[in-house]
C-alpha cells in the first residue's frame, strides 16, 4: 500500500464494490447490520428509507435525491429539520455511509442538526463556530470507544500516542473494546485505504459491569449514551475528546498489523509534548543569546 500524497484530494471508487461487505474488516460491523454484499449497485434512497424504518423510530423521515434540497434553496441542516429529508447524492459512497449511520445512530443525528440549527440561529451560518466545528469532526471522523474503569490504561495510552502498545501489545483488549466507526467520512477513506488514514477518538466511559448488546441493540445501547454526552456543551469542547486516532492500527481493522507496521512513525506519529515552564525560559533565553 502506497502513502498517501497530502497534496492530492481523497477520491473514492465510482464504482459499486459489494467485495469491501463480504470480507473481514473494517465494514464488518455495517456487513452484519445490512446486506451491502447482496447489493448490485448503490443502494437507492428508497432502500435505505426502508432500513431506516426498519431499525429506527423515525418512520416519517426519509432519504432524498439531493436534487431536491438544490431546487429547495434551503441551507443544509435547515432542510433537514424542517423536512425531515435527508438528501444524498446518487452513486456516492460519501453520502451512503452518511445515511447508513444516521440507520444506526438516529437520536445522536437528530441532535446534532439541532444542535447546528441552534448554533445557526444565535450566531448565523457564515462561520461555523467551536461547537460547530466539533460537531463536524464527530459527524466525519469520529469513532466511538466505550471504556471501562479496567479499559482505562488502553485509553490513556491512545490519547499519549502510544500505538505500539495500545494496538499491538493490548490486541486482545479490543476484543471487548468494540470501536464504533461514528464517522461516515472514515467509511468513504476506507473504500480505498491508505497510510495516513486517520480518525478521531470520542470516548463514552462506562460501568465496569456494562454490557454493550450485540447487533443493532448495540447500536442503540450507544446512541443513547452518545445523546446524553451531546448535551453537555463542555465535554462537546473537551479537547481529549476527538484526539487522532490511527484507523489501520485498530485490531482487526487492516492485514499487516505485524510490530514492525507500528514502527512508522510518519503514520503512528508520537505526541508532541509541550515543554515545561523552565525548558520554555531556557529556549527563549537560548533564542535571544
Amino acid at each position: 500500500m502506497q502513502k498517501s500524497n497530502l497534496n492530492s484530494r481523497f477520491t473514492a471508487p465510482k464504482e459499486w464494490q459489494p467485495e469491501l461487505f463480504s470480507k473481514p474488516g473494517l465494514f464488518s460491523a455495517l456487513a452484519a447490520v445490512f446486506p451491502l454484499a447482496e447489493q448490485t449497485d448503490f443502494p437507492s434512497p428508497q432502500l435505505l428509507t426502508l432500513w431506516l424504518h426498519q431499525h429506527t423510530a423515525l418512520h416519517n423521515w426519509s432519504f432524498v435525491d439531493s436534487t431536491k434540497l438544490d431546487e429547495d434553496g434551503r441551507y443544509y441542516e435547515d432542510f433537514i429539520s424542517q423536512s425531515q429529508q435527508i438528501p444524498m447524492r446518487a452513486n456516492n459512497w460519501h453520502d451512503l455511509f452518511g445515511a447508513l449511520i444516521w440507520c444506526l445512530f438516529p437520536k445522536s443525528k437528530q441532535l446534532m442538526n439541532q444542535l447546528h440549527m441552534a448554533q445557526i440561529q444565535q450566531f448565523g451560518n457564515k462561520e461555523r463556530t467551536k461547537v460547530r466545528h466539533k460537531l463536524t469532526l464527530l459527524d466525519e471522523c469520529g469513532v466511538l470507544l466505550c471504556i471501562r474503569p479496567s479499559q482505562r490504561f488502553v485509553l490513556d495510552l491512545l490519547r499519549d500516542h502510544q500505538w505500539l502498545d495500545a494496538f499491538y501489545q493490548h490486541k486482545k483488549q479490543w476484543e471487548e473494546l468494540n470501536p464504533l466507526i461514528f464517522g461516515h467520512a472514515n467509511y468513504e477513506m476506507a473504500t480505498k485505504p491508505f497510510i495516513g488514514l486517520t480518525g478521531k477518538l470520542w470516548c463514552i466511559e462506562l460501568p465496569e459491569q456494562t454490557q454493550i448488546p450485540e447487533g443493532i441493540k448495540g447500536y442503540n445501547f450507544v446512541d443513547e449514551l452518545l445523546v446524553k454526552q451531546l448535551v453537555q456543551a463542555e465535554l462537546l469542547l473537551d479537547n481529549q475528546q476527538l484526539s487522532p486516532l490511527p484507523l489501520l492500527g485498530v485490531p482487526g481493522w487492516y492485514k499487516e498489523q505485524e510490530a514492525a507496521f507500528y514502527a512508522d512513525t510518519s503514520y503512528f506519529r508520537p505526541k508532541r509534548h509541550k515543554p515545561d515552564s523552565s525548558e520554555a525560559t531556557e529556549a527563549s533565553a537560548g533564542n535571544k543569546a
